[in-house]
Parts: structure tokens; C-alpha cells; sequence
């Protein structure tokens, strides 16, 4: 008992290792199968029973593959067939096939026997089948003298044919002497061995030629034999002229009879059948009246897919024969006398068929892998194996090699390993012989695809680049893009094992060469593949629907967008079909033009623009009008609109399951019907709901609709077009289907268990229109998997049925049947369910860990019974959670955690990971099924090391100074082990330069720093960490903080805060980088300062600064704001531009700039100026100037903000050409004398003087005249 105990573990061990085996699938491909090493494979060969015509020549077929090309040889009734010495047999070159002749005599009688074919190279051996070879026979009909039948009118009578035993057996048929086949009906036919039979005899039957002719199919010949004489007694003389059908003894009077069976004999009898053959019943009867011939079956119904009823009732057809075909068939023989009845046991046999049929298997060396060959049959078949045409037991022992009955394990496979494998699976009735390879094979890595490829695809389409590969063993592939960076699987990249990466959305920067890179231990092997990522070809102006009348001009536009790279084209289509441009239909870039519009111009217009990768396509419909009235208001065309409800719904041609449907269509309002959509609605399962039944074309008025039975329908019509759908029509007359046996088998059969001594089977129930007929229930059958027991059954009208009193976690064979009052619907396939499971007994042992490290740990444990688990098995469940750190005064949390290892290996082993360091852990183990966990196993404690720490919990920088920073920190929320302190990185980062870094460490108690700056404008990088004995932590990084006179204006608004509270840093001025205009309000405003800033492509934007400061001591701002994608930027120079020599050259040139105005003002002054005034009043006046009694014109200024005073223009100024004021070069009101202007003698005028702004300045890009240096210099004149 411990013996085979130990063998079933050892079997299930080796089960288990086989999931960690990796067999190669060999590519097929030339270069690769022309380097492959590979034992013999045969690729065809002759049936298993060969029968030969003795007139031709015989060829056994025998084709094998290999590398190297594998050598022939044959045995023949077991023993070696030495094809040489034998003359008349040849064996073709490159091939197995034998050819047998026979010019120089012979007899092909002397060559029957078994052959069977053995193809061999240096890797192994492959054998064929056994294939008996038999020669066709035709045998004559034996010579015999047959007296004459005679037979009274009304009784049977059986004609036998007996034909002679050929091979294979010949077809039979009876026929009269003038080659006029016997007429056969219910009462007179033939049975399946060939004798003519008759229910009764007639006197018409009466013949001297009924001959049973044989025909041999290998030899088209037909034999036959001597005819029968039948000669019938009659009581009354017979007369021809009396006979007919329903009366055939012509009103004589002949004693009628109950039935009996000519055929079968007995009240019962016996027939075996094999599986996947068909079954032929067969029932005879005598009787008169003719009996009519009936079947059943007893205990169930005859399966109506695969029964078929031959020979008018007498002969029963099952094809396809299985298991479930077994019973007791009965045929009934009936007439008005009585009835008798025959049993009929059948049981079906199997001869073996593959369950698993052994397949080749490629291995690399140190590789593991297994053959399986699993077989069925009835009676159950023996597994036999060979290796190599030899049986396994007598074969060279091989020590990676071990055999467990129906499956051969593998480990760790060497070079000198490759065989064939032969597993022969037989019973009484027949045998099978699979063959299947081991290779061990050797073969550096080898990509197999086109080299550097090019790939063009359209911008956010899902992508693929290919990178097919090979070698043993399996390489490892990874993907690189542009030759950089680790391996690409991850984000939108995604690889898979057959060396395929998917982009799942390509963009623009997804260009570039992507690098597939297989390697092994043998080599590596690389290709290229460079993808061009493309803009979408689309239709940005698409044709629109137009209603044309009929002479006019019609033109649809089509503007196209493309990838510039491609080369595009744009075609036009009429109803689908390409459009014939002539001289007629003219076509340029973007319009398709149709002059002279008539009615064959109707139809819809598809503009299509494609490049080798991608395509659009838009359309548009064109509706022909008839010309307008001379009415001028209705000489534009109407536009198209919904179309009217179809009329007058009419049902006609009822069937079963269908009913014709006709309509006339409603006016489509200048855009032609499309479709026709067809609803109905019915009154037993939801009156009222009205719900598509189909769609038609909108050419169509009369459709056949398919319906279901049982159903009281009502129909009604939607008419579609381009505009939309119409309103519904009127309802049709009411039409009820028939009742039907339902056709749909149930959805969603399942069993499962609740509890662990039950199971219960549901389904989903039909839909209401799937129901076919009144009272719908439903047959369930169940048995135990792998069992002969007799299927349990049960009818309920629910969709669940509960199994009790099952055993645990038990496989069960389920089926279900729908069935109304008419009958039952096809029954399901067979479904494995199980019932319910039980908490597991047994618990994992010996757990235990090894390689504990800071944050994981390998668990090893010895797995439980596989019975103990008392259902499916889920997983090996660990249990732990964190019991304390060595960590002093840590808070943590003890939280449970689980984790879940699915292996059903003999060492079961895993990996715990995500601990944290430094801490202490218990933990236990459990196994669970879907159900339950079972009992803990022993608890473990253990420890893991200490660890890097990790980031401070917070980082800040919360002050900054004109020379130095504050730094402040706290220590890590998981130290995982004792804090010796930190680490501070920093190093200065202007734009991308960065400098030379620096490091500060401190002991754990210290969490601040302040950092002096050797240069106030560079900007730091700060890296933080924690450290420990194991070494520094995570880092915390943080950027130094904006200066005051700094920052990112991020805000389309271009609204900026000024967050730096110290404001003592000085602002300096940066030129800026395009032409600005620059406003600063009156510095006399005292708690806020604005500041606007435009340019020539953007609109103004203002930042508002809140200072608290004396407005006297605020420097002067430059802000320039400049729109770049949305995102206004700030221009601040960071350095102090005092000591900038192009600074001191600017402030030098205004400086002499000014003095030279000063200079030519008060030259201006003193000389005055005259102007004659007859020049001046011809100019033209500007609308809002007044004129004054005395012939003077007062000019008001626009400028609301300025002082009457101050900004008063002057009498009689000269206006622009834009109508504006144009002021006086030459006056003096700015050097102190104001007042009126006057006019002297010659009419010129003294008036105020104002200095001429500039341009610029009269745009609105001013600076306040308490600020302006020019205008300072004035008010001290």
C-alpha cells in the first residue's frame, strides 16, 4: 500500500514539475528548418485497411520529413521485407512509398499481409501504422437450379439473394430480366441483407423474373442470379382490370391477418455498434393489411437530430453514434387486427479515440517537458509505449527519462536526448499509433523578420511593430528606441512574448528607430524597425445635401487635409460607383462640379481622399427639382424635410413562422427614402412596447417577416431618409403565429455548490419571444463524472434545481432540455459542474524562510493532500503582520496582511515581499479553496535587517534673505533602522548649467540649516536624505525659491503675484526682446503700483502688485509680458544691471539727448515764430471742435485723466491729416508763461507752447509727468 502511495506522489511531483517546463515552437521558416536537427516525422501514409485492385499495380504509401532526410525500410507480417531481392517491388527515391507491378507475372494474392513502414535518421526513428494490405475480390454467384415459388394470395413471402461474400462486400438491388428495377412500396421491399420481402402477396406479384443482382465496386462489375419464378394462388380467377391501389385482390375475398415479423426474429434481440459509426435498425413485418411500422425508445426520446427513418418506417437510421445511443429500441407493427412488438438492445462499443494525442516536443538542453498520451474507448484501451519503433522497457535506459503510465516526464534533457516516441493505444475493436518527437536542440537567438522595416501610421492609432524571433533556449527580447534607455514595456508601451511591441496610441514623439534586441546564453540577435508617425487624412470642408433644379449648375466641395509626407488622392463616387469625368462632371482640388443638372445626376456624391495608410470619406446627396413657377417666391428650390408615414399596411401569404408585410410609401419630401424600419408590438409578454423587428431597403414596399410562434403580433412602418425618420404609420391588422416546440437550448448552465452536501444547477430562462408555445418548462439531467450510473432527471418551470446529499466537491455531467405543451427543443451540450466544498483538513508543515533580507524573504513550506483540500484549489494563503520595530517609541500599525501563492509543485516555495526593515513579523500559512481556509500552520517569527531610511516627512525652504536660505526638515515616518543623521546635497542650476555640488551633513537631532549665498542671483537645487548604517534614504529634492524681483507668470490672464514679502532686492530693467510699449501709473498712488505691458500681437494685461512700503522708495518695474502658446511670460533681469557698461552708454546718451532739446527749446523761445493765419483757417475742422463768437475754435482734449490746466490745446492749432490736433513746435507755455494766446498785428498768434511727443507716446505707452526726465527738465525752466 506505502509502495503505491509513494508512486502516485511521485507521479503527481512530476505532474507538477511539468508546469515549469518551456517547450519551442519551431517557426516555419526555411533557413531556420534547413539548420534544424530534427528525428523523423511521418507526413503520409496508407489506410489501415487497404483494399487493392488486383488489376493495377499496388503502391503502399510511406512519406516521411527529417533532418537529416530520414532512410526507408519495411516489415512485413512482422517480419524485415527485404525490397532489394524482391524484383517486382520498388521503393520510389527520396520516399518510403513501395510500388508493386506485376508485367513479369505474379499473383497480387501473394502480397496480402501487414506492412508497416519505419522512416530513421541519426535522431531517432518514426514508424506508420500497420497497414493490412488485402486484394479486391468479385466472386461468381454459385451455379443453382430454383424451382418455383409458390405462394397463396395474401400470405408473405421472403425471396432470398444470399450474394456471394466479396471484398468488400457488394451492393445488392433486384431487378426483373428487362432491367427494370422491382417496384418497392410499404408492402414489398428489400431489407438490409439484400432478400426481397413481401408483407402479403398479391396476384399481380405473379412474375418469372425477379433476379438479385450484386454490383462490386473495385471491379464495376455487376453478377447476377438466376431469377425467381413467383406464382401466386387465388381463390377467384384474376382479372387486370380490377386491380388498383386502395383495393389490390380486386374485391376477392382473402383472409386478412395480424402482424408478424419476417425480420427480426423473436420478441427480441441484440446489436453492437462502435462509436462514431451509424447505427441501422431494421423491422420487417407480414400482415394484412399492410402493418404500419412505428419506433421508440424506451426510457427516452430518439434523438431527433441524428435519427432518420429509411425503407417507408422499416429501417431506423442513427448516425454519429455515442454513448448516450445505448438502450433498448422498439418497432411496433401495426394494422386494424392488432400490433406486435420487438426489442431491440443496442450497445455501443468504442474502438480507441484520442483524448491527448502526443505531440513533438522541442526542448533546449537542461529543459524540462513531458508526453502525454490519454486515450478512451470500450472497453477501456492499454497505453503501450515505444522509443524508436522499440518498446520503452527494452529500450537503453536514459536517466532524464521517466515513464508513469500514460505520460513520459522529462528533466533536465542533454544534447543526446532526441528520440521518437511511439504510444500505441488498443482494444478489441482497433488500435492507435501516434508518433511524437523529443528534440533537444542548440540554437544562438535569430530575428525572423524583413531587416530595418519601415513603419507609417497614423497619429493616435494602435500600433504594432513585429520582431519575430527564435533560438534555443527561448531568448529574452527586449525593445529600444533610439538606442537609448532601458527596455520599452510600460506607460503606452506594451511587449509580448512573441516579440511584438504595442504603442497604444501613437504620437509624434513615438518617432524614431526602435531596436529589438533577443539574447540567450548563446548570443544575441537585433533588427531595426523606424516608425514615421503620420497626420490623419481627413475631410476638414465636407459636401453638403443640395436640391439643384434640373438645367442648373450643381457643384460639392471637398476640402482635404493630409499628411504633407504622403502623397494623397481624392476620388468622387455616384451611388458607390466611380464617376466618368468628361466633358460634363469637372473635377479640380476641392469641388466636384455637375452642369446642366438632370434627373440620372440624382443620387448620393462620396468624395474620398486616400494615402497608402489611411482614408476619409464624406457625402452629400444631390436632389433633382423640377423647374420653379414664374412665381419669383418660389424660384429658389425647397429644401429637403422628413418624409410622410407609409399607408395602408396590409398581411397577406401566413405561414407558420413568417406573414408578407406590404405598405404604400409616404411622399419623401425631396430626399429619397433610405430605409424602411418595421416594429411591432405584441399583447402577452409586454403589451404596449413597441420594438424593431428589421430594416429594408428604402426601395422595398413588401417584405416576408420572420417571426416567432406563439406570439400575437401588430405591425407598424417607419420611413427613413437623410433628414430623419417619419412619424409612424398606422398600426396593421393583428396576426397570431402557431404554437411550436421551443428551438433554443438554455443559456448559462452551471453548477455549483452552496453548501458541501449539494449542488445546485441553474440557467438563464428563454426570453419571452424564445418561449415558442404555452406551459414552458425545463428537463434537467445530472450524473457523476466518469461514471456508467443512469442520468438523474428532474422537470421544473424554474431556473434552478438543488442536487442533495452530494459528497464534497464531487464532478458532475449536466444537461438541459427546453420543453412546451408542443414538444421539446435540442438538448445542451454536456457541462461539467461540481458541488459544494468543505473547509480543508490538512495545513501546510514545516513552514520556514530563508534569505530574510530588509524588505523581503523566501518562504518554503510542505504542501497538503490534494484530497485534504475538500475543493478547488485556490491558493496557499500567508498570514502575517508586523508584531513590532526595533525602531524605539515607533508607531506603527499591526495590520493583518495576506498574501496568496498559487503552486502545486512537490517544493513549494515563494517570495514575501514589501515588508519594512528593521521590524519583527509573525506569520502562519493556511490553504484555501473558493470556499474556505483550513487550520494555520506552525507560526513563525522572524526579523527583517535594517534599511535605508525613508524620505523626511517634509522639506521646506521657509525664508529667503538677499544672502542666504532657511532650510527645515523632519525625520522619515519609517526610519526602517537607528537614524545616524543627514545628508544635504545642493548645487547651483542656472537654465541648464549646473555647477559642482556640494554636500552638508548633520547629526539626527539637527532638522534646520541656514545656507549663506556667495551669489544672490544663482538659483539652487536641494537634495535631501535620511541616513543609517545602511546608507542614505530616499531623497527629498526641493528648488530653491523665487528672488523677489522673479517669477513665472504661468496665467493666460497674465494676473501675477508677487509672493516674496521682501521687496528690497532691487528691480533692475532688462531690455526687452521685441518692441514694447510701457505704462507705469503716477508713483502717487500709495499702496499699489500698476503695471501694464502690451505688444504688437497680444492685448494689454495688467499685474498688480500689493506693496506695503512708502511709495517714494519704490524702484522703478519693468514687467513685459509677451503671448508664446498661451502662456505669458515675465522678462525680470535677475542681476544688478547698475555696474552693466551698455547700462552706463544708455544713461550717457539720454543725458546728451536731453541737453540738446534744452538747447533748441530755448532757441525756439527766443525767437518766437509767425504764421499767417489765412493758411491756417482753410484746413479742414475736426468734429467735436467748437467754434467761438469771435472766429476762435476751442479744441477739448480726449484725455479725461489730464488737468483742464495743463492739457488745454491751443487756439487755432493745425488738425492732422487723422483729425486730430497737431501741436505747435514752437510754443512756450512749458517754460512758465501760460495764458491765452493772442494775436498780434500781422495775425500771427502767441499762444501756449507744448512739447511735440513722440509717436509712441500719443499711443497710449506713456510714463507720468512727475516721472518723465524730459518733463522734469521743463518744470524747472
Amino acid at each position: 500500500m506505502m509502495r503505491r502511495g509513494s508512486h502516485w506522489a511521485l507521479a503527481f511531483m512530476s505532474l507538477l514539475l511539468w508546469r515549469q517546463s518551456a517547450t519551442i515552437e519551431v517557426p516555419n521558416d526555411p533557413k531556420i528548418l534547413a539548420d534544424l536537427k530534427q528525428p523523423p516525422t511521418i507526413t503520409k501514409q496508407s489506410v489501415k485497411d487497404y483494399i487493392v485492385d488486383p488489376r493495377d499495380n499496388i503502391i503502399i504509401e510511406c512519406e516521411a520529413k527529417g533532418n537529416p532526410v530520414p532512410t526507408f525500410s519495411w516489415r512485413r507480417n512482422g517480419k524485415f521485407f527485404n525490397t532489394v531481392k524482391d524484383l517486382r517491388v520498388t521503393m520510389r527515391k527520396r520516399s518510403g512509398t513501395l510500388e508493386i507491378g506485376f508485367r513479369n507475372g505474379g499473383r497480387p494474392e501473394d502480397y496480402e499481409g501487414e506492412y508497416q513502414c519505419f522512416a530513421t535518421n541519426d535522431h531517432g526513428v518514426a514508424m506508420s501504422n500497420k497497414i493490412l494490405l488485402r486484394v479486391s475480390k468479385a466472386p461468381l454467384w454459385p451455379k443453382e437450379v430454383l424451382e418455383p415459388v409458390v405462394v397463396s394470395e395474401g400470405s408473405s413471402l421472403v425471396l432470398p439473394c444470399n450474394p456471394p461474400p466479396g471484398l468488400p462486400p457488394p451492393f445488392t438491388f433486384w431487378m426483373s430480366s428487362m432491367m427494370i428495377p422491382i417496384r418497392q412500396d410499404k408492402r414489398v421491399s428489400m431489407g438490409l441483407n439484400g432478400d426481397m420481402y413481401f408483407s402479403n402477396v398479391v396476384a399481380q406479384d405473379a412474375q418469372n423474373d425477379y433476379s438479385c443482382n450484386a454490383r462490386f465496386l473495385f471491379t464495376h462489375t455487376i453478377q447476377q442470379k438466376n431469377p425467381f419464378t413467383l406464382k401466386v394462388l387465388t381463390n377467384d380467377p384474376y382479372n387486370d382490370t380490377s386491380y388498383n391501389d386502395s383495393d389490390p385482390y380486386g374485391g376477392r375475398k382473402v383472409a386478412e391477418s395480424t402482424p408478424t415479423f419476417l425480420t427480426p426474429s423473436g420478441s427480441e434481440s441484440s446489436k453492437m455498434v462502435l462509436r462514431d459509426q451509424q447505427l441501422l435498425l431494421e423491422c420487417i413485418a407480414a400482415g394484412l393489411p399492410t402493418p404500419a411500422i412505428k419506433w421508440f425508445k424506451k426510457g427516452g426520446d430518439l434523438p431527433a437530430q441524428k435519427v432518420k427513418f429509411e425503407n417507408y418506417n422499416k429501417t431506423m437510421k442513427i448516425v454519429a453514434v455515442s454513448e448516450e445511443d445505448t438502450g433498448e429500441y422498439v418497432c411496433m407493427a401495426t394494422n386494424h387486427l392488432g400490433s406486435i412488438r420487438h426489442s431491440i438492445f443496442v450497445q455501443v462499443k468504442a474502438a480507441p479515440y484520442w483524448l491527448d494525442k502526443p505531440t513533438n516536443l522541442v526542448l533546449a538542453p537542461e529543459a524540462n517537458g513531458r508526453l502525454v498520451c490519454r486515450a478512451n474507448g470500450n472497453p477501456k484501451p492499454s497505453i503501450r509505449w515505444l522509443v524508436n519503433g522499440i518498446p520503452i522497457n527494452s529500450s537503453l535506459p536514459d536517466p532524464s527519462r521517466q515513464l508513469m503510465g500514460d505520460t513520459i516526464i522529462f528533466r533536465s534533457v542533454q544534447m543526446g536526448s532526441s528520440a521518437v516516441y511511439q504510444c500505441n493505444a488498443s482494444n478489441q475493436h482497433g488500435y492507435l499509433l501516434a508518433n511524437a518527437f523529443v528534440s533537444v536542440i542548440d540554437m544562438r537567438p535569430r530575428i525572423l523578420g524583413p531587416k530595418n522595416q519601415l513603419i507609417k501610421v497614423i497619429e493616435n492609432n494602435r500600433t504594432f511593430l513585429d520582431c519575430p524571433f527564435f533560438g534555443s533556449p527561448i531568448p529574452d527580447l527586449r525593445w529600444f528606441k533610439n538606442g537609448q534607455g532601458s527596455g520599452l514595456d510600460g506607460g503606452h508601451y506594451r511587449a509580448y512574448v512573441n516579440g511584438s511591441l504595442e504603442i497604444q496610441r501613437a504620437r509624434a514623439q513615438d518617432e524614431g528607430t526602435y531596436t529589438c534586441v533577443a539574447s540567450s546564453i548563446l548570443g544575441m540577435a537585433e533588427n531595426q524597425v523606424r516608425l514615421e508617425v503620420k497626420e490623419p487624412s481627413r475631410i476638414v470642408g465636407a459636401p453638403e445635401h443640395q436640391s439643384a433644379i434640373r438645367g442648373s449648375t450643381a457643384r460639392f466641395d471637398c476640402k482635404v487635409k493630409f499628411d504633407p509626407s504622403l502623397a494623397a488622392t481624392v476620388t468622387w463616387t455616384k451611388d458607390d460607383k466611380p464617376i466618368h469625368l468628361g466633358w460634363r462632371l469637372r473635377k479640380d482640388e476641392e469641388s466636384l462640379t455637375v452642369p446642366n443638372v438632370n434627373e440620372g445626376d440624382e443620387g448620393t456624391y462620396t468624395c474620398t481622399v486616400e494615402t497608402e495608410i489611411d482614408r476619409d470619406s464624406a457625402s452629400a446627396r444631390l436632389t433633382v427639382l423640377e423647374e420653379a413657377s414664374l412665381n419669383p417666391s418660389l424660384s429658389s428650390a425647397l429644401p429637403p424635410d422628413l418624409p410622410d408615414p407609409p399607408m395602408d399596411l396590409e398581411l397577406s401569404d401566413p405561414a407558420a413562422r413568417s406573414v408578407r408585410l406590404t405598405w404604400i410609401p409616404g411622399n419623401d419630401h425631396r430626399s429619397p427614402v433610405t430605409e424602411f424600419l418595421v416594429q411591432f408590438v405584441e399583447d402577452r409578454w409586454e403589451p404596449g412596447r413597441w420594438q424593431d423587428l428589421a430594416t429594408y431597403p428604402g426601395d422595398l414596399n413588401s417584405v416576408i417577416l420572420q417571426l416567432a410562434p406563439f406570439v400575437n403580433y401588430q405591425f407598424r412602418v417607419i420611413a427613413i431618409n437623410q433628414v430623419g425618420r417619419s412619424a409612424a404609420s398606422r398600426p396593421s391588422p393583428q396576426y397570431q403565429t402557431s404554437s411550436a416546440a421551443p428551438d433554443v437550448i438554455p443559456r448559462g448552465l452551471r453548477g455549483w455548490g452552496s453548501q458541501k452536501d449539494n449542488m445546485e444547477i441553474t440557467w438563464e430562462p428563454l426570453l419571452d419571444l424564445e418561449k415558442n408555445g404555452p406551459n414552458l418548462h425545463y428537463a434537467v439531467w445530472w450524473r457523476r463524472k466518469d461514471s456508467d450510473a443512469e442520468w438523474s432527471n428532474v422537470t421544473t418551470t424554474g431556473t434552478k434545481h438543488v442536487v442533495h446529499n452530494t459528497q464534497t466537491y464531487v464532478a458532475y455531467e449536466m444537461k438541459i432540455q427546453a420543453r412546451n405543451d408542443l414538444g421539446a427543443g435540442p438538448e445542451s451540450n454536456v457541462v461539467i459542474g461540481h458541488s459544494g466544498e468543505d473547509r480543508p483538513t490538512g495545513a501546510p508543515t514545516e513552514l520556514r524562510l530563508s534569505k530574510v533580507d530588509s524588505t523581503k524573504a523566501n518562504v518554503h513550506w510542505k504542501p497538503v493532500k490534494q484530497e485534504s483540500v475538500r475543493g478547488e484549489f485556490k491558493e496557499y494563503r500567508l498570514h502575517y503582520w508586523r508584531e513590532a520595530s526595533h525602531v524605539p517609541a515607533l508607531v506603527f500599525s499591526k495590520e493583518n496582511k495576506t498574501k496568496g501563492f498559487y503552486t502545486t509543485v512537490a517544493e513549494p516555495s515563494g517570495i514575501l515581499s514589501d515588508l519594512v526593515p528593521f521590524s519583527r513579523y509573525k506569520m502562519f500559512m493556511v490553504v484555501a479553496n473558493n470556499g474556505y481556509q483550513g487550520p494555520p500552520s506552525n507560526t513563525v517569527e522572524f526579523s527583517t535587517k535594517e534599511g535605508v531610511p525613508d524620505a523626511p516627512s517634509f522639506f521646506r525652504i521657509k525664508r529667503r534673505g538677499l544672502d542666504s536660505i532657511h532650510l527645515e526638515w523632519d525625520k522619515p515616518l519609517e526610519p526602517n533602522g537607528l537614524l545616524i543623521g543627514y545628508q544635504l546635497k545642493y548645487q547651483t542650476a542656472n537654465g541648464s548649467r549646473e555647477g559642482r555640488p556640494r554636500v552638508e551633513t548633520f547629526l539626527p537631532n539637527v532638522t534646520e540649516f541656514t545656507l549663506r549665498l556667495p551669489d544672490r542671483s544663482s538659483r539652487y537645487n536641494f537634495y535631501l536624505s535620511a541616513l543609517t548604517q545602511v546608507g542614505a534614504g530616499e531623497v527629498f529634492a526641493e528648488e530653491s525659491p523665487f528672488f523677489g524681483n522673479e517669477e513665472n507668470f504661468t496665467d493666460a490672464t497674465g494676473l501675477v503675484e508677487l509672493t516674496d514679502a521682501s521687496l528690497a532686492s532691487a528691480f533692475t530693467l532688462t531690455p526687452p526682446p521685441t518692441p514694447t510699449t510701457i505704462s507705469t501709473s503716477p508713483s502717487t498712488l500709495p499702496m499699489s503700483t500698476t503695471i501694464e505691458a502690451t505688444t504688437p500681437t497680444t492685448t494689454s494685461t495688467t499685474a498688480t502688485t500689493s506693496i506695503e512700503a512708502d511709495p517714494t522708495t519704490l524702484p522703478s518695474v519693468l514687467v513685459i509680458n509677451k503671448n508664446i502658446d498661451k502662456n505669458v511670460l515675465a522678462y525680470i533681469d535677475q542681476v544688478d544691471i547698475a555696474t552693466q557698461g551698455w547700462f552706463i552708454g544708455l544713461m550717457c546718451a539720454i543725458a546728451l539727448i536731453i541737453l540738446i532739446l534744452l538747447i533748441v527749446c530755448f532757441i525756439k523761445r527766443s525767437r518766437g515764430g509767425k504764421y499767417p493765419v489765412r493758411d491756417k483757417k482753410d484746413l479742414p475742422l475736426d468734429s467735436v471742435d467748437h467754434k467761438d463768437p469771435d472766429g476762435s475754435f476751442e479744441y477739448q482734449n480726449q484725455n479725461k485723466n489730464s488737468s483742464d490746466e495743463d492739457n488745454k490745446p491751443l487756439q487755432g492749432s493745425q488738425t492732422s491729416l487723422e483729425g486730430n490736433v497737431k501741436e505747435s513746435d514752437d510754443s512756450l507755455v512749458d517754460y512758465g508763461e501760460g495764458g491765452d494766446g493772442q494775436f498780434n498785428e500781422d495775425g500771427s498768434f502767441i499762444g501756449q507752447y507744448t512739447v511735440k511727443k513722440d509717436k509712441d507716446e500719443t499711443e497710449g505707452n506713456e510714463s507720468s509727468e512727475a516721472t518723465s526726465p524730459v518733463n522734469a527738465i521743463y518744470s524747472l525752466a
